[in-house]
């Protein structure tokens, strides 16, 4: 799909932005698009964003044994 920019201050911008980057115009809106895309997604906390990793961490089932500090001070060569 096509893409069709009517605004002149968009083009010359997109224009600039090709031109430092040394690439095409297209080029230069996918990766000011990207970019913005990008920035947009970082302004989600992390807290948020990992929420679904830590939901399948919750649901996973316990095993109902205690974590056992000398195991793992052992596996971490610690007396």
């Amino acid at each position: 799909m096509a893409l069709n920019i009517r605004s002149r201050q968009v083009d010359a911008l997109a224009e600039k932005l090709a031109a430092r980057k040394r690439v095409t115009k297209t080029e230069a809106v996918r990766i000011a698009l990207e970019n913005e895309l990008r920035r947009s997604r970082d302004e989600v906390p992390l807290w948020e964003r990992l929420k679904p990793l830590r939901d399948r961490v919750a649901a996973a089932q316990s095993t109902g044994l205690a974590a056992d500090k000398a195991f793992f001070d052992e596996l971490n060569g610690e007396d």
